[in-house]
């Protein structure tokens, strides 16, 4: 790599490690750090789990953009977020009528999840294309009625639970919880080092593949391996990161181009910088939400990315018109 492509890396490594301090030492009471275990464990579950949604959401999004070969792919604009939060949900109400509750987080949401966004995906994928070239303006706006659809179809399965989705109401905003467990942060941390991984190793492959089909076949890429790679590498982690904290927007969208931005093109950098802006932006955010008291608990994080994200990323994409 580059001097430009490390120094970017150990910038965002120093932020992301700037911001788990922030989150340990950020409470109700201000920036304190905690004096009992119980506290300690808290804020470090937090600080993990977002650590791991923040890098889920940032290296689904350069998958995705690597796949449809669209800069402006994300799991929340095409719909994999409202898909798994659709899958999520029907899991939670099947629950319910099997007869075990209105359970926040059960395992049985992760491959529900999972499904819900490979089947948004699957569709976008197939109707965003004509004569079977992707259309990226189509693609978005196939994505955006889709995410709508799942939106509305979540909706309609809270209203038939007993509590009218009371329970889950924050998790669909996008929040992390206290309550969530220790083993799904673990499970879901491996798989995501396991994308990060996949993606570094298959980087000058995905650079070669940005190019054309034709170009990235002379060089040996296998393109129908590496689509379904991409596929499901997304799918995955954009299921991790909503059954983890729920749907939160923008980070898949705004960490890559960030990264981009300061560390050029080169898929093997980007994914990794990603991860680690990911990172950085969950952790730092939920830190300033145990920070902010509004007198009727704590504001849902994806509040927070959607009044910070939109305008970050209105100003990168005029910046880059801006050069061009």
């Amino acid at each position: 790599m580059r001097p430009r492509q490390w120094a970017t890396l150990i910038v965002l490594a120093l932020l992301a490690l700037a911001a788990v301090a922030f989150r340990l030492g950020a409470g109700s009471a201000g920036l304190t750090w905690p004096d009992s275990a119980a506290v300690w464990s808290l804020r470090l579950d937090r600080a993990a789990c977002g650590v791991v949604v923040g890098a889920s959401l940032a290296v689904a999004g350069v998958l995705l953009q690597s796949l449809l070969r669209n800069p402006l792919a994300s799991p929340d604009l095409l719909g994999l977020a409202s898909g798994a939060g659709l899958g999520a949900m029907v899991a939670v109400y099947a629950g319910f009528v099997a007869g075990h509750g209105v359970a926040h987080q059960s395992l049985a949401q992760a491959p529900a999840a999972l499904a819900g966004a490979l089947l948004a995906l699957a569709v976008v994928y197939a109707l965003g294309q004509r004569r079977g070239v992707i259309e990226p303006v189509s693609l978005i706006l196939i994505g955006v009625i889709v995410g709508v659809m799942c939106a509305g179809g979540t909706m309609f399965v809270q209203y038939l639970l007993p509590d009218r989705g009371q329970a889950t109401g924050r998790w669909l905003v996008g929040a992390i919880s206290d309550d969530v467990s220790r083993a799904s942060v673990i499970v879901t941390g491996a798989i995501a080092v396991g994308a990060v991984a996949f993606g570094a190793w298959g980087g000058p492959a995905m650079d070669a593949a940005s190019a054309s089909d034709d170009e990235a076949r002379s060089l040996g890429v296998p393109l129908g391996a590496l689509r379904l790679g991409l596929f499901v590498a997304s799918g995955v982690l954009s299921a991790a990161s909503v059954y983890l904290a729920g749907p939160i927007g923008f980070v898949g969208l705004v960490c890559p181009h960030v990264v981009r931005l300061a560390a050029g093109p080169g898929h093997r950098t980007l994914v990794v910088g990603s991860a680690l802006a990911g990172a950085a932006i969950i952790v730092a955010g939920d830190a300033l939400i145990a920070l902010i008291d509004l007198g009727g608990g704590r504001m849902p994080l994806g509040v927070l990315t959607a009044i910070i994200g939109g305008p970050a990323l209105i100003v990168l994409l005029r910046g880059r018109r801006g050069e061009a």
